[in-house]
């Protein structure tokens, strides 16, 4: 059957061949580029906090999802507290660039990571540092309210949870999988920046503080949601996230559209809970 526009293609099941020999290509691009950033990767902490907060937010440590045993989000609250303390106080001063997985490194089952819910190709399953994606979701989401840049982000090719008290919009997360798919930021603004990060009892805490005075607030918008019907059977889930920019009076200065989210749902979007 000949795709329409506008539809999305089958996903395509690639040999384990192909799949191992992709992961080593993009590993070593990897390291070649830090290798190359080298100076301008963030590096330093400070215990003292910079004297601003610009954006905070929180998001609860555990959720009941079907068929996920709940011991692999009690092992996820494990690995959040070993990379939290990895990227914790880490400042990003004017030019430099935050790298998650450089600065978290690999998370092993040497350095006490434990088996969590990871996805992949639209199925869970538990992996050493699975969810380990709560934190560089909440990173990405904090970034989005600020001046920083995120130079590099990657999203989930499947929806695979009908939502349950989201408070987000869809797509708004950053998956991550070490090391060829990092979250990347840059502050190309004069002021220094400052992440803090805290596993509670029963939720994820982050801000971004700042050297100097905030001077805009930033606000995310979705536009465009819809559940799309595809020629090969399945659906797919589609929106767009819009950043409006504010002053202090809360007068709207600019909107620009940010992120384009295109996922295959793993559920029915028209049946019932």
């Amino acid at each position: 059957m000949e795709r329409q526009p506008g539809q999305t293609p089958k996903p395509i099941k690639r040999s384990a061949l192909r799949l191992r020999t992709g992961k080593a290509y993009y590993t070593a691009k990897r390291y070649w580029q830090w290798l190359k950033l080298n100076k301008a990767l963030a590096s330093e902490r400070q215990a003292e906090l910079l004297p601003y907060r610009y954006f905070s937010h929180q998001t609860p440590l555990r959720r009941k999802l079907k068929n996920v045993d709940m011991w692999m989000q009690d092992n996820k609250v494990v690995n959040l507290k070993i990379a939290a303390a990895k990227v914790d106080k880490i400042l990003l001063r004017p030019g430099e660039v935050f790298s998650y997985w450089r600065l978290i490194g690999k998370p092993a089952k040497a350095k006490g990571y434990l088996p969590g819910m990871a996805l992949r190709n639209g199925a869970f399953f538990a992996e050493t540092g699975g969810g380990l994606c709560q934190l560089s979701n909440l990173i990405f989401w904090m970034t989005l309210h600020t001046p920083l840049t995120v130079t590099e982000r990657h999203r989930h090719g499947y929806d695979v949870f009908p939502d349950a008290d989201r408070t987000q919009p869809f797509g708004s997360g950053a998956t991550c999988f070490y090391p060829y798919g990092d979250l990347m930021i840059h502050n190309d603004t004069q002021d220094t920046y400052q992440l803090c990060i805290r596993v509670g009892e029963e939720y994820l805490y982050g801000e971004w503080r700042v050297s100097a005075e905030p001077r805009r607030i930033y606000k995310i918008v979705e536009k465009n949601h819809r559940f799309q019907s595809e020629y090969w059977g399945g659906y797919t889930r589609h929106n767009e996230l819009h950043q409006q920019c504010f002053d202090l009076h809360k007068n709207l200065l600019y909107e620009k559209p940010i992120i384009q989210n295109s996922a295959i749902t793993m559920y029915s979007p028209l049946l019932p809970d």
